[in-house]
């Protein structure tokens, strides 16, 4: 299977680089090397739930081809699927969460098709052309006739350019919205425009407000004045939508805007972002806004697919958070008004804060003072940060992690966001119980509940752990709190305030408190401290799990307390121990790379005296789960969570606690790989001898001196630096004698 896959990926290689190729005479560049195909099929490595979104770094909205109607586990395009519907602008994040404020364009000959069923056309992938600035397909649109759409970008706007058969009546179907939502759509044949707006939004059932002033709105501007055009809808079900009408086909070119303050600002975003009819120049200007991004990742000793794997991996991870603010205003998604500022939803912040945030740090961290802000402006308007924005409030997962987001920026010395709000915002997410926390059990994805926050918080203060018969995923929770403690101590710490600091750092100690010694792990607790069941076992009245665990089992959170991985190792009974049981993890195939939680684990035995199997481990699981085909990304990319970890990975390290501004060091993939950084400055990986065999490190030097830890700090990269390793096809005793310290309780010496 393994050389079937490896075969099937260089023939894909060949033809995606051909075809791209063939699209633009200009020599290949970074762009040229994105394949937006990774993770959008279904296959032998997995299925990441990507699109092959046409946008900017952090796009307000993401303009993709529509095979399918998506929605809550669905997304708009998979690979497998053969026929087209519909163009979307689209902000659906990630497969498992919904979409909002959408528009849909398609076009047609014949007669007139609104349904999404009535209206698909076939392709072929042979008939597209797919990159980050460009898309481009052809249609059959029967009787030997075709239909060709090309798609560029901006911010918040769309071009899109439909070439129909010549002498054929064209239309394109506007569609507002889908049956049962009453969006809206208007024809103003004077000015060749469609304009109107969609109020649906998915996340209405996952969070506690109604936001009657939502609404995407849409402007759609046509180059050619319509012959016909004309609004649609069925009274019974609200859907809306309209179209226009063309004599004669050819060449029908439409700019879109979108919007979520008015139509008025739709048409405002389009006459800043688009403000001539000149597809090539807009293209074009995509182009180089991606080439300046992605070229600051430079590498040598990469395979052709390698290559494409990793600048795809960047652009996956520059997509998220997207921008939701509009020129200095921003629609609220928490208290329904409009407000001055800078705005930024789409956080996937229990998978995120684990390596993607942490990259963003590196790779744009022009973004990251606003990306907090916007957290923290979500505290002022809806009472709490959020956990996974989509644009208003989901509960889905769990923790309070938007704590490590503000703590790591305050450990890497971000400003520009307001540092007291910052704290009022952590210290509610630690102190303050949901409400009904005691009557509630915050189920999973629970409808319509009061935000969750950190759910079962009541009994955490009162307990030192949250009761597996009181709330669910209670074992998950009180580790993850405890992280979130971790981080709220070092928000503390930055402010001066030394008996808060105090406080957290003792209680991020909690996790403690559910260490197992006669099995030497991690195990769920009940309200009257006996042990819960472990594995999978539930409860015969309720039907929930028992044993209290998220997405996973005690082997998947024995060693999350990422603030303490020292501390686990001594609960373990030392290095031994620990060793064996890590041993025991992966021979017993536990580690699954698919789920975030299990992300950090190849970098344990850093800690541990081995470090040596952190690096044979980290290259077995990056060439394992990320391969160049459609199915080469093992699990949901996650807002780029896997794929910043495939790009921590390549580089040679991963941040295992990513508030601490520490990166553990793994095993580089590549000769050299650099990063020009914002400062202006070139951190530099060289791997000496580096090969598939020659994966151990014999030696390291960072600025030519001897690094003789598993350790690189955030300071020492953004100063501009070289780490280079010496490599070679047998372990060695580099960095086996470190040994970390675990947390001890403030006060104590």
């Amino acid at each position: 299977m393994a050389n079937r896959v490896i075969a099937s990926a260089k023939a894909f290689s060949r033809l995606l680089l051909a075809a791209t190729l063939t699209a633009s005479a200009a020599p290949p560049d970074a762009v040229q090397w994105v394949n937006p195909y990774i993770g959008t099929g279904s296959g032998p490595i997995g299925y990441g739930g990507t699109m092959p979104f046409v946008t900017p770094p952090f796009g307000m909205t993401d303009w993709t081809p529509q095979t399918r109607q998506n929605k809550l586990s669905i997304v708009s395009y998979k690979y497998e699927d053969t026929s087209i519907s519909g163009f979307m602008g689209t902000h659906q994040p990630a497969i498992w969460m919904g979409d909002y404020g959408y528009v849909t364009l398609m076009p047609e000959i014949g007669a007139l098709k609104t349904t999404p069923d009535d209206r698909k056309l076939a392709f072929t992938h042979a008939d597209e052309i797919t990159r980050p600035d460009y898309y481009s397909v052809s249609m059959d649109a029967r009787n030997g006739k075709r239909i060709r759409t090309e798609m560029t970008a901006t911010e918040r706007c769309a071009y899109l350019r439909f070439t129909f058969p010549a002498g054929e009546a064209a239309r394109v179907l506007v569609e507002a919205s889908r049956p049962g939502v009453e969006g809206s759509a208007r024809v103003d044949t004077a000015a060749h425009e469609i304009t109107g707006y969609n109020p649906d939004r998915i996340d209405r059932d996952l969070g506690p407000f109604t936001l009657p002033n939502f609404k995407g709105y849409f402007v759609v501007q046509f180059h050619t004045a319509f012959s016909n055009a004309k609004a649609y809808g069925l009274e019974s079900d609200g859907a809306r939508g309209a179209y226009a009408e063309f004599p004669g086909g050819g060449v029908v070119e439409v700019r879109i805007g979108t919007s979520f303050l008015s139509i008025e600002q739709a048409r405002e975003n389009l006459r800043r972002e688009i403000p001539a009819w000149d597809f090539d120049a807009v293209q074009k200007k995509l182009r180089a806004t991606w080439n300046e991004k992605l070229s600051r990742v430079s590498l040598e000793g990469a395979s052709e697919d390698q290559r494409r794997i990793v600048y795809t991996a960047l652009y996956h991870a520059l997509l998220y958070p997207r921008i939701f603010s509009e020129y200095g205003r921003y629609y609220s998604a928490f208290d329904d008004q409009v407000h001055e500022g800078e705005s930024y939803t789409a956080y996937s912040i229990w998978d995120t804060f684990r390596a993607e945030n942490s990259l963003l740090t590196l790779t744009a961290p022009e973004r990251i003072p606003g990306m907090v802000q916007a957290l923290l402006q979500n505290y002022k308007e809806g009472g709490w940060m959020p956990k996974w924005p989509n644009p208003s409030y989901t509960n889905i997962m769990i923790g309070t992690h938007a704590d490590s987001l503000v703590a790591e920026a305050m450990t890497k010395g971000f400003k520009g966001f307001d540092y007291s709000t910052a704290w009022d915002a952590v210290y509610k997410d630690a102190m303050t119980p949901p409400d009904g926390d005691t009557t509630r059990r915050w189920a999973d994805r629970e409808p319509h509940t009061p935000y969750e926050a950190r759910g079962g918080l009541t009994y955490y203060k009162q307990l030192g752990y949250i009761p597996t018969d009181k709330t669910d995923e209670a074992a998950s929770r009180t580790i993850e709190d405890s992280y979130d403690d971790w981080c709220v101590a070092q928000v503390a710490k930055a402010l001066g305030k030394q008996r808060d600091y105090e406080f957290f750092l003792n209680r991020s100690l909690n996790y403690k408190s559910l260490f197992n010694p006669a099995i030497g792990m991690m195990q769920g607790k009940t309200s009257t401290g006996a042990w819960a069941p472990l594995g999978g076992d539930r409860d015969s009245d309720t039907n929930r799990s028992a044993s209290g665990w998220t997405e996973g089992n005690t082997w998947v959170y024995t060693w999350s307390p990422l603030h303490d991985i020292p501390g686990v190792l001594d609960l373990m009974g030392g290095r031994d121990n620990y060793n064996a049981k890590l041993d025991e993890h992966f021979a017993g195939h536990h580690n699954v790379h698919s789920n975030e939680p299990s992300h950090h684990y190849g970098y344990l035995y850093d800690f541990s005296g081995q470090p040596w199997k952190t690096q044979a481990k980290v290259r077995e699981i990056a060439n394992a789960e990320y391969v160049n085909l459609p199915s080469g990304i093992d699990g949901d990319d996650d807002c780029g969570q896997m794929s910043a970890w495939y790009l921590f990975t390549a580089f040679g390290f991963y941040p295992v606690n990513p508030a601490s501004g520490e990166y553990m060091i793994g095993s580089p993939l590549f000769s050299r790989m650099s990063m020009r950084l914002a400062n202006g400055k070139l951190f530099t990986v060289v791997a000496k001898n580096n090969s598939a065999a020659n994966m151990y490190i014999q030696s390291a030097r960072l600025n030519g001196k001897p690094l003789a830890k598993p350790v690189i700090r955030y300071e020492q990269i953004m100063q501009g630096a070289t780490l280079e390793f010496t490599m070679g096809p047998a372990p060695s005793k580099w960095a086996s004698e470190w040994h970390p310290k675990p947390i001890a309780s403030a006060g104590a010496r």
